[in-house]
C-alpha cells in the first residue's frame, strides 16, 4: 500500500484538429461549403501559420464555440477520490473512473499531501490511518464474505475506504471546457493536487495544439491582472 503521486497521459485528440478549428471558424464566415476547402488544409496549401493566425484573430474577439469541436483524452493515475470529487464538477466533460466495487481495495495505494508529508508527527498518524483502514476493510471483506455475499463483499467493505484511497480515471473534455479547467485549476489558489494534475494537461495540451493552448493557464496569466478581488489574490499579478 504505497503512497503514490499523480500521473497524466494524453491518450488522443481529435485528428487535424488545428485545421478541424479552423474550418469550423471559417464556416461562420464564409459564404461557401467549407468541406470544399478541407483537402486544400489537409494538404497544407493553407499553412498551419495562416490556419492558427486566423484562428487567434477570431478567438480575441470572444467567439470561441468552433473549438468545441476539438476534444483530448487523458488518463489519470495516482490521484485521490478528494481530487475526483473535485474533477467530476466540470461538467461538460466524460469520465470514466476505476471501480471500488469491483476492484479490490484489499492493498490500495494512497495519496498524501504534501503539508502531511513535511510533518514526521503527521505523516506517521497518516501512515498509521491508512494501515487501519486497510485492516478494516480486509477485516470487513473477510466477514462479509463468510456470510455469503461472496464477490458483492467490496461494494459493502469499501464504505471505509478514505478519500486518499488511489483512483485511475479516464477524462475527456473539448478545447473550451479545457480552457475553462485550466484557467480555475492552475491558479494559485487551487487545491494542490488537482493544480498538478492541471499542469500536467496543460504541458500536454500545449505540446499537442500550441494555437489554442500556447496562452492558456490561470486567467491572470492571460488577462495580466487578478480577477479574484482583494480577499482571494496570491499577490501575483495586480487586482483590477
Amino acid at each position: 500500500m504505497p503512497q503514490v503521486h499523480p500521473r497524466v497521459e494524453l491518450l488522443a485528440h481529435t485528428p487535424d484538429a488545428l485545421s478541424l478549428i479552423y474550418a469550423a471558424f471559417r464556416q461562420c464566415y464564409h459564404a461557401g461549403f467549407v468541406a470544399d476547402m478541407w483537402p486544400r488544409l489537409l494538404s497544407g496549401d493553407i499553412s498551419h501559420e495562416k490556419q492558427a493566425e486566423f484562428v487567434a484573430k477570431i478567438m480575441e474577439s470572444g467567439h470561441v464555440s468552433p473549438i468545441e469541436h476539438v476534444s483530448f483524452t487523458f488518463a489519470f493515475e495516482g490521484v485521490s477520490r478528494a481530487l475526483t470529487h473535485q474533477l467530476v464538477r466540470h461538467r461538460v466533460a466524460s469520465y470514466s473512473q476505476q471501480s471500488q466495487r469491483y476492484v479490490d481495495g484489499s492493498d490500495f495505494n494512497f495519496i498524501m499531501p504534501p503539508a502531511i508529508e513535511r510533518n514526521a508527527e503527521a505523516r506517521a498518524m497518516f501512515e498509521k490511518c491508512m494501515d487501519d483502514v486497510r485492516a478494516a476493510y480486509r477485516g470487513l471483506k473477510d466477514l462479509l464474505e463468510q456470510d455469503g455475499r461472496g464477490n458483492k463483499a467490496a461494494e459493502d467493505a469499501r464504505f471505509v475506504l478514505p478519500q486518499a484511497a488511489e483512483t485511475r480515471i479516464v477524462l475527456t473534455m473539448n478545447c473550451r471546457s479545457l480552457l475553462n479547467f485550466f484557467e480555475h485549476r492552475c491558479c494559485a489558489r487551487a487545491q494542490w493536487e488537482i493544480r498538478v494534475v492541471a499542469l500536467q494537461c496543460l504541458k500536454l495540451c500545449q505540446t499537442a495544439l500550441p494555437a489554442i493552448f500556447s496562452v492558456a493557464g490561470a486567467r491572470c496569466e492571460r488577462l495580466g491582472y487578478c480577477p479574484e478581488g482583494e480577499k482571494f489574490t496570491c499577490g501575483r499579478y495586480p487586482v483590477r
